[in-house]
């Protein structure tokens, strides 16, 4: 039996009864569109474009239109379109001063599209389109696409190259329920929700053919059944980013749920969403060019492992050329030449590895039927000291496939060489071929605006070269220090907003509550740790002296405070215990004033913790962290280092722009 139930404002929930009413499953949510007046029709196309996401005019373009309303949705121009009702739009639409504010600001949109920028400058010998495959993207906190740094850096890529009008187009998977939310129970023991999303509330567009239709995307499974997707195209600002989504009517139950949760499953589950990733990718790009006209590209950069098989979909079409195919040694080189892989995590155990037999299984299927089989799996198998042939590793076949390989600092570049040194017997280490990019951020969705207009002040609104950074001895120390209070006022009061709402989901009353008013203090110095919760970044590491931590946190004259927030992954129940283990101490009457866990770290929770923050806090087991780009969030607001020699702050460490954390190795 199947029920419509009304979700939230403007939203539905579609769904169907089992045998009992209680056993209640949502099939899809679906939003019922704003119609727009025309004089104002344009906010349709600014809130569309992610550019938002990221330009603050824009942003308050959108909350000067209706501030409740803009506060009520979060700060999500789609949901606030949604939360304005129609004759308050009509009212808007008759106030000249308004409608021409926004055709100003679609006008610019227009500018920043079409204008030529730091890429179209490089000559004719750059590639004309990019290709860039990740299993997620981090873009905002409204498309909940991205579990922690691969999906935030992601985001952060496609950001800059839009900026700098790189041509690159994004590849990914629309997860029908994103990443988990987090919560804690009364034990302190980390809970997971999957809210079910709706693309058709969210800034997407589905790529239709010109009869209207959806494009529909098919990989053959084995007993003649199919793995189908739509594609969703998300605008991030001059960047095309195209998400490959199972749930559709044409496919059985199996396959509508493959991507049904970003890193949700394992075995075959996980293995068909990086095919549907890779080879469907390429796939939908092809579909894509078709539709838009837009180049091929000539460069394909795969984002670790996950989309490793999109090289085996390009080696087939090089195949199955007709009078122009090309055998397989010459596809496999014409493929790796143009080909990069980004290799993230310098854990062996962060690398999908999957049996021999579940690839072979796959791929009989015919998948790639011009492709032999037994070369797929040569090219993922651990043939090689230390290694296990029977399976079949992602980042082995992401490098075995790629002209060009980088780990994303330099001490991860080398920590990788000696990681998969196995790949080239009789070579040194540094000989290697895998070097190092060091990851960076996107500086204007991080940075806080405030911090961003001081800089404004002294710096201009130019670019910065490295003698201008001189300019810096020119701000005042008071005038920093009274904005670094500001910002870290913001933090407590979101701080106590959020501390108070996480309390009452793990059961406690209002009036159990009052003390989370005066939680942290404005005037003591902050410090902040937030990420992933892996064990070896070592959660708990500030709990081996609870006494000593005590003391600091409640020092007389010179007190310390600590906000901390981070995710554990659903199947790591050694993360949850140090979660919990963390809270218990932080739920202390003693100490709860000076030290508190926020549940569900995500984009909108880092927009006031990385400005808030005095001192940045990171302390991995060195050298697993890749990277670590939170700390550069940080340091672009004000803030101080604090952290283990490892990933980025090994190489950027100066002596006098934080501190260093001593360590064994």
């Amino acid at each position: 039996m199947l029920f419509v139930r009304r979700s939230g404002r403007a939203g539905f929930t579609v769904g169907h009864f089992g045998r009992r009413w209680q056993e209640v499953k949502a099939i899809r949510r679906f939003t019922v569109r704003t119609v727009l007046p025309e004089a104002i029709a344009p906010l349709a196309r600014l809130a569309k474009n992610l550019r938002w996401s990221w330009h603050l005019p824009t942003r308050e373009l959108f909350a000067a239109l209706n501030t409740e309303a803009w506060e009520q949705s979060k700060h999500d121009p789609m949901t606030f379109l949604g939360l304005v009702s129609r004759e308050e739009l009509h009212e808007l639409a008759a106030d000249a001063a308004v409608v021409e504010r926004i055709q100003s600001a679609a006008a610019d949109l227009d500018r920043y599209l079409s204008e030529p920028r730091w890429y179209q400058g490089l000559g004719e010998e750059a590639p004309v389109r990019i290709a860039y495959f990740s299993p997620e993207f981090g873009i905002t906190e409204v498309l909940p696409q991205y579990s922690g740094g691969l999906g935030i850096l992601a985001g952060d890529h496609l950001k800059a190259a839009s900026d700098l009008g790189v041509p690159l187009i994004g590849v990914g998977l629309l997860y029908q329920a994103g990443y988990f939310k987090q919560s804690l129970s009364r034990d302190a023991w980390q809970q997971e929700t999957y809210p079910v999303l709706d693309p058709d509330g969210l800034p997407l567009t589905l790529l239709r053919e010109e009869d209207g239709t959806p494009v529909l995307i098919t990989l053959p499974l084995s007993g003649d059944r199919r793995l189908r997707a739509h594609i969703w195209r998300a605008d991030v600002g001059r960047v095309p980013l195209l998400l490959l989504d199972s749930n559709v009517p044409a496919n059985d139950d199996a396959a509508r749920g493959i991507t049904d949760r970003l890193y949700g499953g394992g075995g075959d589950h996980r293995l068909q969403q990086e095919l549907l990733l890779g080879m469907g990718g390429v796939k939908a790009l092809r579909a894509y060019q078709r539709l838009t006209g837009t180049p091929a590209p000539e460069v394909f950069h795969t984002n670790e492992g996950h989309a490793g098989f999109l090289g085996i979909e390009r080696i087939q079409e090089l195949m199955s050329a007709g009078t122009d195919s090309l055998s397989w040694e010459e596809a496999l080189a014409a493929g790796r030449a143009s080909t990069v892989f980004t290799t993230h995590t310098p854990v062996p155990a962060g690398i999908d590895r999957f049996e021999a037999v579940q690839i072979r299984h796959f791929f009989d299927a015919g998948l790639a039927p011009d492709v032999p089989v037994e070369k797929v799996l040569e090219l993922g198998r651990e043939n090689y000291d230390g290694g296990n042939p029977a399976v079949f590793n992602m980042a082995v076949m992401g490098l075995r496939l790629a002209q060009r390989a980088n780990g994303v600092a330099k001490l991860h570049g080398v920590v990788s060489r000696e990681m998969f040194s196995g790949l080239w017997p009789g070579f040194d280490h540094s000989e290697i071929p895998i070097t190092s990019v060091t990851n960076g951020v996107h500086v204007p969705t991080w940075i806080d605006p405030k911090m961003s207009m001081l800089a404004a002040k002294y710096f201009g609104d130019s670019d910065v070269d490295a003698r201008g950074w001189d300019k810096i001895y020119d701000v005042k120390d008071e005038e920093l220090w009274a904005l670094r209070r500001e910002l870290r006022v913001s933090l407590v009061e979101d701080v106590r907003r959020r501390l108070r709402a996480a309390w009452k989901k793990r059961g406690a009353a209002d009036a159990e509550l009052r003390w989370t008013d005066t939680v942290l203090d404005p005037d003591v110095l902050t410090i902040g740790f937030a990420r992933r919760v892996p064990t070896y970044k070592r959660l708990t590491l500030m709990l081996r002296d609870p006494a000593r931590l005590k003391a600091l946190l409640l020092d007389p004259k010179h007190p310390i405070q600590l906000v901390i927030a981070g995710k554990s992954h659903p199947a790591d129940d050694a993360g949850k215990k140090m979660i919990q283990d963390l809270v218990k101490f932080t739920d202390d009457p003693a100490v709860r004033h000076r030290i508190v866990f926020l549940p569900n770290y995500d984009i909108a929770m880092a927009r006031t913790l990385f400005p808030g923050c005095d001192v940045w806090l990171n302390n991995p087991l060195r050298p697993l962290e890749a990277c670590g780009t939170s700390g550069m969030k940080a340091a672009i607001n004000g803030s101080l280092n604090l952290s283990v020699l490892d990933g980025w702050w090994d190489e950027m460490y100066d002596g006098e722009n934080g501190w260093a954390i001593p360590t064994a190795n």
